[in-house]
């Protein structure tokens, strides 16, 4: 419905436009004598009465549709932005695309957010032969057309053209009462989207290492978080499933355990057997020629050969489920074996199109300003990555018809990702206009000697080895501060699994993932500054304050619903603020995949939390008897309210936070 409200509002402009126009014209020609009004200037005035009508009922409408959906909380910045859209187009209606620019406001004197077009409308507005309008005088005039809203208490014009803007305090009480009664849900989405996720992927039979850590990590929360707003998520693994290596591994398997097809084969370490196997292939003539004649069946689909490749692809599929297992990350299997079928067709589909050029006996395709071709078949005629990645590319578009893909790889992959998308756009799959198709990259992992991490003996570091010296590391820590002496051994063991996991996941996910991070366990691990195990630390504290006040969950649902939630100290309100701007920060983060700034939020939301319990009393008791005298109920709910959001921001990024640690 927003978007009909938009076109109807830029045909109106339009349409007030052509009518200023030809009444100028008709005013020139009375000069002259001509008294005659214009046909088309009546046809078009009365055009313009009805879609005035029209946009009035639809905008009414629009008005009801969102009062409806009072559950879902509000992006206070996007419904400021659109009352200062309405006031520019209301002051300056001839201005196109005028600039919009509305911020949160970094000190409270400046008021709650702020409007800075007025500078930017003085550079378009046309030069006359007139004194200059001042920017002050812009954000005056707009300031004046401001509609009829429930949000803004007061505009004030600052400095050289600022509009402050100060929030209602009803209204941000109303809304934190909403979210206590109907819980943290997700702001309003035009429509549910198709998101499918690339990530994770690693390769079988090799271990996963801290790589792949990144991409499973960064590729979950982004997932949870497209899920948390309704859209329909296809969480994908695009496991190395396929390729010559499976002839090498088949070959050996053969030797190792000739009665493999009848005895399962006890591959306890599948990378000491992926080792052993590929140092006889690159020393063994004959393993060599007997591997590629492995390939070959392989591909043919030879039964014998399929049994073997589904006995390695299993054994390597138990050793990634432990690590899925212990980071809660689920995900749907799609390796490169998926897309065999497909292969024959894309490389018709481009050859048919005239973008296939032969080099050397390959089939390459270049694609507009790029420099490296696609590689679609071999000169022995087998295919290759660039063409499983264009078969899923198109699968995934036409298929799983997608509105959205994102593939969470590393930076390294950059290149060629372009070009796949590039070839994509080329050959007619998909408009970038109307299909977000994006690469989001990620740095590598740095150790503490910011060389890339690696153990002591210059090995890739075992994903595995990695989580469980994180469980060992967060059982000596909560050892440390005694909570062993006071939490039951399940919430003993709770606490380590939420403090080791949580901290992995939150020490990846806060940094920008463009950049490499280093990877040290006594950063993670601190109980200050921006890390897990403080936020984790300061949501059991906020938890534990109605438990010792002796609340439980019915008293705060009740007071909840009944409790107006007052917003008079500068401390309450600056909270308050705070937990209301949780959508705009999932929106922000829906744009550029970023999750570092829900890390930030959150961490922001602790703070000024401190400071809101610092300074007002929720609790009040006797000084000498420690007795509770008073319970100032709205500021419980403040309390609840914050706990709230921050649970729903662990959720997403894949953290399970504990009641008691």
């Amino acid at each position: 419905m927003e978007a009909h409200v938009a076109q109807y509002s830029a045909r109106l402009l339009q349409q007030e436009k052509e009518i200023k126009t030809l009444a100028a014209e008709i005013d020139r020609l009375k000069n002259f004598g001509c008294l005659e009004v214009s046909p088309s200037l009546e046809g078009l005035r009365d055009e313009n009465a009805k879609l005035k009508y029209r946009l009035n009922i639809l905008q009414k409408s629009l008005q009801e549709e969102r009062n409806k959906s009072v559950k879902s909380m509000i992006n206070i910045n996007s419904r400021i932005q659109e009352i200062f859209r309405d006031a520019i187009k209301a002051a300056y209606p001839d201005l196109e695309n005028p600039p919009l620019a509305v911020t949160p406001s970094q000190q409270p004197k400046f008021g709650d957010y702020q409007c800075n077009s007025a500078m930017s409308i003085t550079k378009m507005l046309p030069k006359t032969s007139e004194q200059k309008v001042s920017p002050r005088e812009i954000a005056d005039n707009i300031s004046r057309n401001i509609p009829e809203n429930e949000y803004i208490e007061k505009v004030e014009i600052a400095g050289p053209g600022f509009i402050n803007v100060h929030l209602r305090k009803d209204f941000v009480s109303k809304q934190l009462s909403s979210l206590l009664v109907n819980g943290v849900q997700p702001p309003a989405m035009e429509n549910r989207k198709k998101v499918v996720v690339d990530f994770s992927s690693p390769n079988i039979a090799k271990e996963m290492h801290v790589g792949h850590l990144r991409s499973t990590i960064i590729g979950d929360s982004m997932c949870r978080l497209f899920e948390f707003v309704g859209y329909d998520v296809l969480r994908l693994n695009h496991l190395g499933d396929w390729g010559t290596q499976f002839g090498m591994l088949i070959a050996h398997l053969q030797d190792k355990f000739p009665d493999f097809l009848t005895v399962s084969p006890p591959i306890g370490d599948l990378q000491t057997f992926y080792k052993e196997s590929k140092r006889r292939f690159d020393t063994e003539e004959e393993f060599k020629k007997r591997a590629y004649q492995c390939v070959v069946l392989l591909q043919s689909k030879s039964p014998d050969f399929i049994k073997a490749w589904k006995l390695i692809c299993d054994v390597s599929r138990k050793e990634f489920q432990k690590i899925y297992d212990c980071l809660d990350i689920k995900l749907i299997e799609r390796g490169e074996s998926y897309y065999q079928d497909m292969m024959k067709d894309i490389v018709q589909e481009f050859e048919e199109r005239g973008f296939v050029q032969i080099d050397d006996g390959r089939k390459i395709v270049f694609v507009p300003g790029g420099s490296v071709p696609l590689t679609i078949m071999k000169s022995d005629g087998g295919f290759t990555y660039d063409t499983s990645d264009l078969a899923a590319l198109k699968q995934r578009l036409f298929e799983e018809k997608a509105d959205i893909i994102v593939y969470v790889v590393d930076s390294g992959q950059s290149v060629h990702l372009q070009t796949v998308f590039a070839a994509g756009q080329m050959i007619g799959w998909y408009d970038p206009a109307m299909t977000r198709v994006v690469h989001a990259p990620f740095g590598v992992v740095l150790g503490e000697d910011k060389k890339k991490f690696k153990t002591r003996s210059g090995e890739t570091v075992r994903l595995i080895e990695l989580l469980e010296e994180g469980l060992k590391r967060s059982m000596d820590k909560l050892k440390d501060k005694e909570r062993d002496k006071v939490l039951t051994e399940e919430e003993l063991k709770a606490a380590q699994t939420s403090v080791a996991f949580g901290c992995i996941k939150y020490a990846d996910l806060s940094h920008n993932r463009m950049n490499d991070y280093i990877f040290s366990f006594d950063k993670m691990l601190d109980d200050r500054g921006n890390t897990a195990a403080y936020l984790l630390y300061a949501f059991t504290r906020i938890r534990s304050i109605a438990r010792l006040a002796n609340i439980d969950e019915e008293m705060l649902q009740k007071a909840a619903r009944e409790t107006k939630i007052l917003l008079d100290h500068e401390k309450e309100w600056k909270l308050g603020k705070c937990i209301l701007r949780f959508p705009e920060i999932l929106q922000k983060i829906l744009d550029d995949l970023l999750l570092h700034t829900l890390c930030d939020y959150l961490y922001e939301l602790a703070t000024i939390f401190t400071e809101f319990y610092d300074n007002c009393y929720c609790v009040e008791k006797d000084r000498q008897t420690g007795t509770i005298v008073k319970v100032n109920m709205w500021r419980m709910l403040l309390c609840e309210a914050t706990a709230a959001i921050m649970a729903k921001g662990f959720d997403i990024l894949g953290i399970k936070p504990v009641q008691k640690m």
